[in-house]
This record gives C-alpha cells, structure tokens and sequence, in this order.
C-alpha cells in the first residue's frame, strides 16, 4: 500500500472563526496553530500547506494566567545600537491586543517558508466584528 500525499489542487480551505473572549492564550494558540498547519484533517502532509483559515474575535478579552501580564516580555530591536525596546504582555493587551494572539500563535509553527505561509491565514480583530463575513465561515469552539 503506498502513501497518500494530497496535491495543492486536491486541498479544499475552510474558513472558521474562533471567539477569544475568556479563553487562555497558550490553549487557544496552541488549537488555532493545529488548525492553521492542517493537522485536524486525515489528508495532513507536512511538506503542503493544507490547513484552514482562522479568524479571531474578541482578542483584546484573552487571559493570561499567573503574573504574566506584569512578568512576560516582548522584544522588539530596530537594528540600531540601543534601540531595544520590551513591552509587558498588559501594554501589549491594550494597546495591540492583535499582536499577542500572532505572537503565540507564530511561535507554535514551524521556522520555515511554509509557516510564513500559514501565518498569512491567520486574522486577529480585536472586537467581535470582522470583515469575512462574505467567505461564510463556520464557528469553531476551543
């Protein structure tokens, strides 16, 4: 018996949309990085981008447990000298709550060309509205 290996015409995309409120970080992050990668599906090879579209809602009432709002750290550096710059995860929440959620979920995938791709599938609103209204997507609960 040979193994299957799915061609990039043979892969259908669906679209889901996820509701981050009152959900953990590292939980969500780790659901929607499975789905962007296509590992729900019984198709999945690791060579293809086969996973779905992911739309999130509601990413400014995600949770973070513990101290992590005062303790976790992101690094931003410009290239020039003395240009570092760390931001706590409770600025980053107010001010681009979009950005925590990409955040995690970019460390959950692989470090290659085919994860840039996948990343590209990910939206992250901050509100509960979203413009992909029209790509009919079906509600996912995590």
């Amino acid at each position: 018996m040979k193994t299957y290996s799915p061609k990039e015409s043979e892969i259908d995309h669906k679209w889901y949309v996820v509701d981050a409120e009152n959900k953990v970080l590292g939980r969500l992050a780790s659901e929607i990085a499975q789905i962007l990668r296509g590992k729900h599906k019984p198709t999945f090879a690791p060579h293809i981008d086969c996973g779905d579209f992911v739309v999130v809602t509601n990413a400014e009432k995600v949770q973070l447990t513990g101290r992590k709002q005062e303790m976790k750290t992101y690094f931003k550096h410009s290239g020039y000298p003395g240009s570092e710059k760390f931001t706590t995860a409770a600025e980053m929440l107010e001010k681009y709550p979009e950005r925590v959620i990409v955040s995690a979920v970019k460390g959950m995938l692989p470090s290659n060309k085919l994860a840039r791709k996948q990343i590209k599938k990910l939206k992250v609103y901050a509100g509960a509205e979203h413009p992909h209204v029209s790509q009919q997507p079906e509600e996912l609960e995590l």
